[in-house]
């Protein structure tokens, strides 16, 4: 069955880098690493696609695009599956990330034509100031395991428009769904007709190779997705050469429930938030900050639907939760229980089922952790499905609880009344970068600027004006007098 799922993309299975699906933990293919000299071969193909495609009109980019869009929308089945079969999460949420590339594709095409720059008074009689955008070059996209198509999608239907190439490192866990994409890009490409061909290309390496990608002068924009500990070094990395980083890491995401919240509202956003893909989204719900008053029955109602959730094979209608990516992504989620229980936690559930079934993968139950306190553990992110509970008496505790985590992606709160939501979307409210009320802090549309503070990096991708980060700006003053006035009214020389 994946050699078929390969073929429908033209991909061969060859090299010696073997790809499992965390399904079985079978082989699913096997693909060839580039080296540096083939990055570095890779780079300069960027800038000379560069100085082609900034030239061509952003309506026509936006154009190669709305292509690239009805590739996806006719390969959306088959991509979504290939998305489940190398990741593990479910098939629904396989096709909804095939569902968001689209969606950013449409976004783009309209962005296409409204890359709008400022008209801008002058202080100078005659003058005109204006303020407009240009492409910035080669942009370098490192994603991550847990969104290995839609992540790419982001950022570089945004980079086509505004005219840039694209250089992508995807996780080494998902290089096939990487090539898969990459094809359906060649196909619209060919249809475009003119596309620079190194307009879009993959960088499959190690982590050395890919390194070049963030120390390489000629790419001024690197976009990297994933932990806080990948982004230190990153960040640093692009800023020592004046590069331009868009960095989204960690998330330890947050939900307070108040008092007067529609419960089984919050129940729903909760179960999805926090046990979706896993556990293994950036914005799943992590931590969980319930009034005092509902605490008991919430936890209660809680811990019946986690113990009827089915878990199992991710392409199997009802399944939903799928695997762990790996076997580290398990002994690190057995660690964080470990410590939550050193730390006062009361756990239940967790731990590895299915093993007989399925040997070579790493299935578990998701948890909820009650702790006495915002511990340690409960402060550090793990990519796996555990909740960690906390109890709240009044609002101000509620949102210092909140606050006080180095994270700062993705936030939410369940509340009908009026003063606590404008709280906490004041700005002594969530310090997050997203702040939802009465929904949960995942799935996240693309219309609005995806990003966060703190350790989360402080890059915006997707929607809102994100498009700036992919371009450099330059301001503009025309002179249509016969007067040379100076700025502030200086006078010079007399004249």
């Amino acid at each position: 069955m994946h050699a078929q799922l390969l073929s429908g993309f033209g991909i061969s299975s060859s090299g010696s880098h073997v790809v499992r699906s965390p399904i079985d933990g079978a082989e699913v293919g096997r693909v060839s690493f580039d080296d540096k000299a083939t990055i570095a071969a890779k780079i300069e193909a960027g800038v000379e696609a560069f100085h082609i495609w900034r030239d061509v009109p952003a309506p026509k980019r936006g154009e190669l695009v709305r292509l690239l869009g009805e590739e996806l929308r006719a390969n959306k089945e088959m991509l979504g599956r290939l998305v489940t079969v190398e990741n593990g999460k479910i098939l629904q949420e396989g096709l909804g990330e095939v569902q968001e590339m689209i969606d950013i594709c449409d976004f783009a095409v309209g962005l296409s034509r409204q890359l709008y720059g400022l008209t801008i008074a002058s202080e100078r009689p005659g003058h005109r100031m204006m303020e407009t955008w240009h492409p910035a070059g080669p942009v370098a996209v490192i994603s991550a395991f847990n969104f290995p198509v839609a992540v790419w999608a982001w950022n570089a239907a945004l980079a086509f428009v505004c005219g840039d190439p694209v250089i992508w490192k995807p996780s080494a866990k998902t290089p096939l769904a990487a090539m898969a994409t990459q094809a359906l890009f060649a196909r619209a490409a060919k249809k475009f007709g003119g596309a620079p061909a190194a307009l879009s290309q993959l960088a499959l390496c190690t982590r050395e190779a890919g390194e070049l990608l963030t120390k390489d002068p000629r790419i001024p924009v690197v976009s990297a997705t994933g932990s806080t500990a990948m982004g230190k070094i990153i960040g640093p990395a692009v800023a020592a050469r004046f590069g331009r980083s868009i960095l989204e890491l960690g998330g330890n995401n947050a939900m307070i429930v108040c008092p007067s919240a529609k419960l089984d509202l919050a129940e729903r956003a909760i179960l999805f938030a926090a046990v979706g893909t896993a556990g293994q989204r950036c914005t799943s719900l992590r931590r969980l900050i319930v009034h005092e008053s509902i605490y008991d029955r919430l936890i209660e109602r809680l811990k019946a639907l986690y113990a009827k959730l089915v878990v199992g094979d991710p392409l199997a209608k009802g399944t939903l939760v799928g695997p762990l990516i790996d076997r580290a992504a398990f002994e690190a989620m057995e660690h964080a229980l470990a410590a939550a229980r050193a730390e006062g936690g009361k756990i239940a559930g967790g731990g590895r089922i299915l093993e007989a079934d399925y040997p070579g993968a790493y299935y578990v139950r998701p948890a909820i952790a009650e702790m006495p306190a915002q511990s340690g553990i409960v402060c550090r992110e793990t990519f796996a499905p555990i909740l960690y509970v906390m109890r709240y008496s009044g609002f101000d505790e509620a949102l210092a609880l909140h606050n006080e985590v180095p994270q700062g992606l993705s936030s939410c709160i369940f509340t009908r009344d009026m003063q606590e939501a404008e709280r906490f979307l004041a700005a002594s409210g969530s310090d997050c970068g997203i702040a939802n009320v009465n929904i949960g802090p995942s799935g996240a549309e693309i219309g609005g600027a995806f990003g966060g503070e703190k350790e989360t990096g402080g890059g915006r991708e997707s929607g809102s004006d994100s498009w700036k980060a992919y371009m450099r700006r330059q301001t503009a003053t025309i002179n249509y007098s016969d007067a040379l006035p100076l700025a502030q009214g200086i006078e010079f020389g007399g004249r």
